[in-house]
């Protein structure tokens, strides 16, 4: 504990670098922030089983921009193109299906911008995986504001849940086998399927019978007026969250897209500053902000602000053209920009390293 990282910052640095990849579209600049978080992920990932869990959403990524690019030479594209890779049987439809076609005429500018969309969701599917293999779920949940308390309870639940029931199925399935039953088909699910479901219900009573006698649950009296501003400050909050991401992702948005989410930041911090009143709980052992977790989140900070400021002044750089076609560039200072998200795996400290 005492050489561990808040996994708050942790998910704070890598949705930061999400947010750079929803800025550009270029390819490379979305290939060095890929290889940012995954030189992170190889130097600060500690040996647990949620660590294990970037290679899976790798191959999530990879999954998803394979999809883009069938889409896009299947059903065709809205980009206009003049060099043609070559052609497959196309299906006639009907009037009512007018804009959308089946097979027909592939050119390179259609599949360039269907790679360059997928490339931007694989790589922000991949910020936020290495963010599930740094931070501690567990952890995370504890450290949640009060006002999320029993959010926090219900997904503590959940996590615990599933990892059992799978562990349940193994065992009876293992029983069976060494008993000469099947194991397998429907029957054999049928026959696994109720033990397993018993043990899970008895498990879950168990679970809520513990936290009961624990005092989970317990809120405080608070006035009348501080549950409505607190209401109000949350909902606020989350509304304007919700305008200035929009804000941000729209060229038309982007002069108020900033100060309407700072303001719904704050709004809703402030909100569940308030509303923590309500939970009488203290924490073994609380996790703390320390120095090295303000400069990991400052990286991902810096990094989502340069490349932001990168659209901006420089737009065709972060958006290689497709119509004509060109050839990508690396623009020099986003790039730079881009390795400021590697102080993380200097800064934070090594978890397989003693405390």
């Amino acid at each position: 504990m005492g050489r561990s990282l808040h996994p708050g910052a942790w998910w704070l640095w890598a949705l930061a670098l999400g947010t750079a990849a929803t800025r550009t579209t270029n390819p490379l600049l979305l290939a060095l922030l890929v290889a940012v978080s995954a030189y992170v992920v190889a130097t600060r990932r500690p040996d647990t089983p949620w660590s294990r869990s970037y290679g899976a959403f790798v191959k999530l990524a990879l999954a998803v921009l394979l999809i883009r690019l069938v889409f896009a030479t299947l059903l065709g594209s809205p980009i206009p193109g003049t060099h043609p890779l070559f052609a497959l049987p196309e299906v006639a439809l009907p009037a009512w299906a007018q804009g959308i076609r089946l097979g027909g005429e592939v050119t390179a500018e259609a599949l360039t911008f269907a790679l360059y969309d997928g490339l931007k969701l694989a790589t922000l599917l991949i910020c936020v995986g290495a963010a599930n293999a740094l931070a501690n779920p567990s952890r995370l949940l504890k450290s949640l504001p009060g006002a999320l308390y029993e959010t926090g309870v219900a997904v503590v639940v959940a996590l615990t849940f599933a990892p059992n029931l799978i562990a349940d199925v193994q065992r009876l399935r293992a029983a069976r086998r060494l008993r000469g039953r099947p194991d397998k088909g429907v029957r054999g699910l049928l026959q696994v399927g109720l033990p397993v479901l018993e043990g899970a219900l008895e498990r879950s009573v168990l679970l809520a019978a513990a936290m009961d006698a624990r005092g989970y649950g317990r809120t405080a009296q608070v006035p009348a007026a501080v549950r409505r501003t607190t209401a109000a400050l949350t909902l606020g909050g989350l509304l304007g969250v919700c305008a200035g991401t929009y804000g941000l992702l729209t060229a038309e948005g982007g002069t108020y897209g900033v100060p309407v989410l700072l303001a719904g930041v704050t709004a809703a911090l402030a909100g569940l500053k308030v509303g923590g009143r309500r939970s009488l709980r203290t924490r073994y052992r609380p996790d703390r902000w320390d120095v090295r977790a303000w400069l990991v989140v400052a990286s991902g900070v810096a990094v989502a602000a340069l490349v932001t400021l990168a659209s901006v002044r420089d737009p065709a750089a972060l958006h290689p053209g497709v119509v004509p076609l060109v050839a990508p560039t690396l623009p020099v200072w986003p790039a730079a920009a881009v390795l400021l998200g590697l102080l993380p795996a200097f800064a934070a400290p090594d978890p397989k390293e003693p405390s």
